[in-house]
């Protein structure tokens, strides 16, 4: 494969660029990556208004570009610049506010971490079982919907493909909608790695070309 220098010293200007801009360090602050539809945890370690390094868990996509998700739900773009084994850095698609990054400002409160996950599940309460779709996963519980009818505090076992049972009690309903908190909740890095066992990796979707400039 021949080389490409302007690609090369385009990669490397972004590094220089990322470790030139003043950092901050976060050594425990939770975030999701979002790319392809799939979502991610991972851990802020330090930011600057170019760009941040996470904490991650497993490999990433083969994708360029991601979106990171705060508590707060606020979203910003990014680009992968390199990987190497559990971190990874990026290059914020517009520089950043640090100080409003850092106190995650936003008009909206900070709430556990969600996974909005799709896949199904197999659900026994009660000595009845019956077939479930798990909406959103988080370290704490999780979304199901069913066509099981379940109680308010019903204890609840389900069963994933490749994985050991979960059980839960049923915390709150809406028709086919309901709420499970586990009864042996999950740690951060349990609840990211089965993130990507969730979702395996596929082919990216073409991506678009870099915008030229005469």
């Amino acid at each position: 494969m021949s080389r490409n220098p302007a690609a090369e010293n385009a990669a490397e200007l972004s590094v220089e660029e990322l470790r030139s801009a003043p950092r901050f360090t976060l050594l425990i602050r939770s975030a999701k990556l979002i790319c392809e539809g799939a979502e991610y945890l991972c851990i802020i370690r330090d930011v600057s208004a170019s760009g941040v390094r996470l904490r991650i868990f497993h490999k990433l996509p083969p994708v360029q570009r991601f979106s990171l998700e705060l508590s707060t739900g606020e979203r910003y773009d990014l680009d992968r610049v390199w990987e190497a084994a559990d971190h990874a850095g990026f290059r914020f698609a517009d520089w950043i506010e640090v100080k409003n990054f850092i106190a995650e400002a936003s008009p909206y409160p900070k709430r556990a971490l969600r996974l909005r996950l799709e896949f199904p599940a197999r659900i026994t309460a009660d000595g009845e079982s019956g077939e479930a779709t798990v909406r959103d996963l988080s370290r704490e519980g999780a979304r199901i919907e069913t066509t099981l009818p379940l109680a308010i505090r019903q204890k609840v076992h389900f069963t994933v493909k490749g994985l050991p049972t979960i059980v839960g009690n049923v915390c709150w309903r809406s028709r086919s909608a309901y709420g499970l908190v586990f009864q042996q909740v999950f740690s951060f890095e349990e609840l990211a790695k089965l993130a990507a066992q969730l979702q395996p990796i596929v082919a990216p979707a073409a991506q678009a070309s870099p915008r030229r400039f005469a």
